[in-house]
């Protein structure tokens, strides 16, 4: 039968607590209540600016056609970055924020300071040709991906528990980047159906919206979070490494990053002045290689996180916290799929969310853990896994069974047919009948 495990209390290990118990208030600009105000203000600012700014730039039709063509893209690669970070999913709010930080906040730091700059230019030089050439190769890709990682930095600087490594960078970039492509989108598409307004070209293959709408939606919609995913690489690196070891390299890392994504951002920017065939040379020999390798090497950490699963959550197992089949199943996403679905269709929704908490929390400690083996957890190392044990044990009596006939289904030479739970209450039950009627 397993037991509740002794633990020593949180409270013991928490460095810097008050001699008398008394946790401090926190100042007023240090709340959080205060912080996400003025943030989802500066957000809806920036938003209502930008929405004005593009619509008097395309006119109301242009911004209604450019908005209909640009949002098609969009849940694809919210739903591919999803489905990338499936093993320790992070909260909706981290992408809530990125992509709207994309579409509003950076969105509107690039169009003012890109026309600002390439008018600054246009004036010193009297050459309008060399300042859009020199605004679109140099001014943007500074500017741009100045603007878009800061939706990174800021995630990573004040919701540090979400960012742990790579594939939290690729993910936290690749949606801001999607949110910046989302407004540039409707800026491009609706110019381009003003022009054929102007021109009287009807709305055949032959339009001015048709090319633009197939260059940037259907060749390229994943240039953009391409670039910001370097920066995103570099964050994750950083993330990943040892809190208070080579913080020169923690600092140089995400700066590193983020170059390589300005050079990439120019050099495609670039890529039209290399003759006729220049943008489809370049696409072709290069953004379409890269965008493999990227692709490549976030599926390939994903696949060792699920390692480092299987591997940590044994020692959970020999403790009494998980039971025996939990780390196979947590280590696999068909036994967790079939697991999230076995307590929906006997629990309920209610079954099924404390089964992919479990999950969640489940990753979080194994990887915690391998942090902490390798010297890299941070001060609140035993606090955070007292946390997360906890939270596992109070949804057992849902994950146990769950996982069980997961692990099974996904590897029927793991379990024997029927499998008995060891929990303190209840009766053994088999997968013939419902394991959450008590």
């Amino acid at each position: 039968m397993a037991s509740y495990p002794v633990y020593p209390h949180p409270q013991d290990h928490v460095l810097g607590a008050h001699p008398s118990g008394a946790v401090p208030h926190p100042r007023w600009w240090e709340r959080k209540g205060v912080r996400a105000t003025a943030l989802a203000t500066l957000l809806a600012v920036s938003g209502a600016v930008i929405l004005a700014l593009v619509r008097e730039q395309t006119g109301t039709e242009g911004f209604l056609v450019g908005l209909g063509l640009a949002v098609l893209p969009v849940p694809l690669l919210i739903s591919a970055f999803r489905w990338l970070d499936r093993v320790q999913p992070g909260p909706w709010r981290n992408l809530i924020f990125s992509f709207a930080w994309g579409a509003c906040a950076a969105a509107l730091i690039a169009i003012v300071a890109n026309s600002f700059a390439t008018r600054w230019i246009e004036t010193a030089t009297a050459d309008p040709s060399s300042a859009d050439t020199l605004g679109a190769t140099v001014i943007a890709p500074v500017v741009e991906e100045s603007a878009k990682a800061a939706a990174v930095l800021l995630v990573f600087l004040f919701r540090r528990r979400d960012f742990t490594g790579i594939v939290d960078g690729v993910v936290i970039a690749g949606v801001t980047a999607t949110g910046f492509a989302f407004t540039e989108n409707i800026l491009y598409l609706g110019n381009a159906f003003g022009t054929d307004q102007l021109a009287g070209t009807g709305p055949g293959l032959t339009s001015v919206t048709a090319a633009t709408f197939f260059v940037r939606v259907v060749m390229s919609p994943f240039a953009h979070p391409l670039f910001t995913v370097l920066t995103g690489i570099g964050f994750g690196i950083a993330a990943a490494m040892a809190p208070g070891r080579g913080r020169l390299r923690r600092m140089l890392l995400p700066l590193a990053g983020l170059l390589a994504a300005m050079g990439m951002h120019a050099f495609w920017n670039g890529s039209s002045s290399f003759g006729e065939y220049g943008f489809f040379a370049v696409y072709a020999a290069f953004m379409v290689p890269v965008f493999g390798v990227l692709t490549w090497l976030a599926v390939y950490v994903r696949q060792r996180e699920l390692r480092t699963i299987r591997q940590e959550l044994p020692a959970y197992v020999a403790a009494g916290w998980l039971a025996p089949p939990d780390p196979f199943a947590l280590g696999s996403l068909k036994a967790r799929r079939l697991a999230r679905d076995f307590a929906t269709h006997y629990g309920g929704r209610a079954a099924a969310t404390a089964v992919a908490e479990y999950e969640d929390h489940a990753t979080s400690l194994a990887l915690l853990r391998h942090r902490g083996r390798k010297g890299r957890a941070g001060a609140d190392y035993v606090v955070r896994e007292r946390e997360l044990l906890e939270a596992l044990w109070a949804r057992r009596h849902y994950a146990r069974p769950a996982l069980a006939y997961g692990s099974q289904i996904a590897t029927p030479m793991w379990l024997p047919p029927v499998y008995a739970v060891p929990l303190a209450q209840g009766p053994a039950y088999t997968y013939d009948n419902n394991p959450y009627r008590y």
